[in-house]
């Protein structure tokens, strides 16, 4: 697969105990060799210096608008014109495709952390898919309607190998719904990369196999 020059990837860490990510361009590409600039980490908008022998998860949106993910490493740094890093490049069919698949909706509790005006508030979903949240707002909170609103939403898999996966996303206060005594709050996501929604979508089918193995044994 031949990448755009100018294609922006995004780079999670797999290779170290903190989840970073980063986003950069694509500079050059010279057949299972692809070059970046120098990327940004995407918390801190601060440039990061990948160290050689890294891994990591790239993902990147082609021209066709479909979404692919792909693991990689770093192999050096090249000084020219623009400082670039190498980065490995695998074979097609190393190269996973990511479904934009109809969003499933789950009714599970997961921990949202939520950054406001600089404040932070904890909530419990109500539920959870690739587009968006409902939080169970049990106090009293300074965002409204449409406002625009930081997520940190922790994803607990089943599978040991997976553990916790941390989502770092923005999304947009759709409207407050009261229902059963308590205040729900759908939350639409803005800004979500390939790799988080990826991982969203199968933490939602996971929850969902293990709602029907509960229910087939009553």
């Amino acid at each position: 697969m031949e990448l755009k020059i100018g294609t922006n990837i995004i780079l999670e860490s797999i290779s170290s105990e903190t989840t970073e990510k980063f986003r950069c361009k694509i500079v050059e590409q010279k057949n299972n060799v692809i070059y970046i600039d120098y990327p940004v980490n995407t918390a801190t908008n601060k440039t990061a210096f990948l160290f050689e022998g890294g891994q990591y998860r790239a993902s990147f949106v082609d021209e066709a608008k479909i979404a692919h993910a792909f693991k990689t490493q770093v192999l050096g740094r090249v000084k020219s014109n623009i400082p670039m890093i190498m980065l490995s490049f695998p074979t097609d069919d190393e190269i996973i495709k990511i479904q934009r698949r109809e969003f499933v909706r789950v009714e599970t509790p997961v921990d949202v952390a939520i950054e406001f005006d600089h404040q932070f508030y904890q909530f419990v979903t109500e539920d959870i898919s690739a587009g968006g949240i409902a939080i169970i707002v049990n106090q009293s909170v300074p965002f409204k309607e449409n406002d625009e609103i930081q997520l940190t939403i922790v994803l607990p898999f089943s599978n040991s190998n997976d553990g916790i996966k941390y989502v770092q996303t923005s999304a947009k206060v759709v409207r407050f719904i009261e229902k059963d005594n308590r205040v729900i709050v759908p939350l639409q996501f803005t800004n979500t990369d390939d790799v988080d929604r990826q991982n969203i979508i199968r933490f939602c089918f996971e929850r969902q196999l293990k709602i029907r193995k509960k229910e087939t044994t009553f």
